[in-house]
């Protein structure tokens, strides 16, 4: 593993690669959406499939060899209105297996549906996999499924599958399946046969990667009216036994439990998190009936918040966890060394994923990236020892200086230590320049160390951008994530605050220009801001946000996340306290805010109400709409015009310029 033979790109990119160090137009160029959305290793290792965005919200799905001298074949495609490609797997070595997303209006407001499909390599013989509905079937059949295992089989796979019963008046043909099940299918033929019989309170099926159903969750509902409950009860099988046994339970509301995520089926053991110490740690709970729970690995500062795997059995070969920087631990020696190598071997690139793999784990297909380097897809064949680079991630940005990402920590006015990460223009000495916080989303969430194309832009455009990972963010122990950032949305927020209270004390923002910038729930975090501080911030810029929690509860009650939702946004003073709809009186800044009104995630009604109580506050606020886009606008002309008109605003408002 030393010596790695590390190939030129093999030109299978799909606009040009020219320089884009140039005066071009940087909100198209940083908004563009990223050139590779998803991308599959064929079995034997001989070509790629992926998605690359097409006009509006569209996608193409493209088939390449990996040894380069032909240009990428389109083979298919959506135009994203309202169907959108999101995921295309390799099934066999000559057919995928794709995912397509809808979005579509309904008397219960903007629903959501997915659909499978199945393709050859070339194009043709396209067949639906999805449970097919009629006219007699009771409610909506929203869940198109998701492959569960590859089966082995050549063209099958094992895919959980959501069955919808019909109503029998006048026929005793209908069907009276009800709930998701677990079926192989053979994508050619469409022949199948139930693997595991569909089951209404069914929820997950973990397989062991060779065909076996060995894992269930189970989350029966809570209340008369039918809603689900927040417990998922997970149950095994041993290798000789059909019978369920209690493996645990998890609650998906406050993630306390164990959350199985693999099966190993050498080691017969089921690999999850769960918290140890006030922190997600990796374990190992044997399924040969003992139930037998080991430790794998816990990190003493931070969770680990997933697990590396590889192959087409998905197999478990490391954990990750995110300090400073993203980091892996290697379960597996042999992939322990290779990662190693492949970091000397890529300098410029300090993260390394394995992203997919042939049937045999000989070709590897990695993606490299870095803070200032979007990232690049490579195959290496382990025979060879030879890296070659096939995709580029964002090829408008390659040969552009892009601006470092410094970890940093500030102290809060109760003196904790707040982590996030500061990026100032190349080759600025970052001292009195405009600035910007920029709460991330979640609030069950975090930044991490690599490139973002918001923070790219706007530093580009001559700000420091700061990222506070503020408490209530996740990553860090129950105890940072305190009851989450609404609950506890005066010290989420008031971290924020003292975020931008500390550029402005280390000299490197102008405190006449020092804005706040956010998404979703950073659009919440940025309107709150000036609720709680209105002096400090001189303009505000809100995407999707969230403004009035009442509100939040109430438009999931048609929808089965309700009591989740309901326990997460919480009862008491802070409802009203806590929403900037609500107290838009006290916010002094001009406000600019962007919303989809196909936002699924946030309703738009939270946007239109904010921009309504500023109004009638008599204070500055602009609502802009996107029709028909989602809560992460996917549309690479939106995301520029939305670049252009806040770049426009804060240098307008600041002063930026005079």
């Amino acid at each position: 593993m030393r010596y790695l033979i590390v190939g030129a790109a093999m030109g299978l990119s799909l606009s040009s690669q020219a320089s884009a160090q140039t005066s071009a137009d940087e909100a198209a160029i940083f908004g563009a959406r990223e050139n590779i959305e998803q991308i599959s290793l064929s079995p034997d290792g001989a070509q790629v499939a992926f998605l690359s965005p097409a006009s509006g919200q569209g996608s193409s799905l493209f088939v390449a060899s990996v040894t380069g001298g032909k240009a990428p074949v389109p083979i298919s495609g959506a135009d994203g209105n309202p169907e959108r490609m999101s995921q295309c797997n390799w099934v066999s070595v000559r057919r995928l297996l794709c995912t397509v997303r809808m979005l579509t209006d309904s008397d219960a407001g903007i629903i959501g549906y997915s659909r499978l499909f199945a393709i050859d390599q070339d194009g043709g013989n396209v067949k639906m996999v999805s449970n097919r509905t009629t006219v007699r079937t009771v409610g909506y059949a929203q869940y198109g499924g998701r492959i569960v295992d590859f089966s082995g089989q050549d063209g099958a796979a094992l895919i959980a599958r959501d069955y919808v019963p019909e109503e029998q008046i006048g026929t005793k043909l209908a069907n009276t399946k009800d709930g998701l099940g677990v079926d192989l299918v053979d994508t050619l033929t469409l022949n199948a046969r139930h693997v595991e019989s569909p089951k209404r309170t069914a929820v997950e099926y973990i397989s062991d990667g060779r065909g076996n159903v060995r894992v269930m969750g189970l989350m029966p509902p809570a209340t008369s009216y039918g809603y689900p409950g927040n417990i998922i009860r997970y149950s095994y099988r041993t290798k000789t036994s059909g019978d369920w046994r209690d493996l645990g339970t998890l609650d998906v509301s406050t993630d306390r439990g164990f959350n199985p995520y693999a099966v190993d089926p050498t080691l017969d053991a089921v690999y999850g998190l769960e918290a140890s110490d006030g922190r997600k740690a990796a374990y190992r709970i044997a399924l040969d009936g003992s139930a037998r729970k080991e430790l794998v690995f816990a990190h003493p500062q931070v969770d680990v918040d997933g697990f590396i795997r590889i192959g087409r059995e998905r197999r478990v070969v490391g954990a990750t966890f995110a300090t400073d920087k993203r980091t892996a631990v290697y379960f597996d020696p042999a992939l322990k060394a290779l990662a190693t190598s492949l970091s000397k071997a890529l300098p410029n690139a300090p993260l390394v994923n394995f992203v997919d793999s042939s049937v045999d784990e000989r070709k590897l297909l990695l993606w490299a990236g870095s803070d200032v380097d979007p990232g690049r897809y490579y195959v290496f064949d382990r025979d060879k020892k030879a890296l070659s680079e096939i995709l580029l991630a964002r090829p408008q940005l390659e040969g552009r200086t892009l601006a470092p990402m410094k970890p940093v920590s500030y102290r809060a006015t109760d003196g904790a230590q707040i982590p996030g990460y500061l990026s100032v223009p190349p080759g600025s000495e970052g001292k009195r320049i405009p600035a910007i916080v920029m709460p991330h989303g979640g609030p069950g969430a975090r930044d991490e160390w690599g490139f973002d194309w918001l923070v790219q832009f706007f530093v580009a455009r001559g700000y420091a951008v700061l990222q506070p990972n503020f408490r209530g963010s996740a990553g860090y122990g129950e105890a940072w994530f305190e009851k989450n950032g609404f609950q506890s949305w005066r010290t989420a927020v008031g971290d924020v605050n003292d975020g931008g209270r500390w550029l402005v004390s280390q000299g490197i923002a102008d405190p006449a220009k020092l804005a706040v910038l956010g998404w979703s729930y950073g659009g919440y975090a940025a309107l709150q801001s000036a609720v709680l501080d209105p002096d400090l911030f001189k303009a505000i810029v809100a995407v999707a946000p969230v403004t009035d929690l009442a509100g939040l509860r109430d438009q999931s009650r048609n929808f089965s996340n309700f009591l989740m939702v309901d326990q997460f946004v919480g009862n008491g003073p802070h409802i009203r306290e806590g929403s900037p709809a609500l107290n838009a009186a006290r916010i002094k800044a001009p406000v600019l805010i962007f919303h989809g009104d196909h936002d699924v995630n946030v309703n738009i009604l939270q946007s239109r109400l904010m921009a309504d109580r500023l109004r009638d506050a008599g204070k500055q606020g602009q609502l802009v709409v996107y029709p028909k886009l989602d809560h992460q606008l996917s549309d690479s002309a939106a995301r520029a015009d939305m670049l252009r008109k806040s770049d426009a605003f804060l240098r307008t408002t600041l002063g930026i310029g005079k």
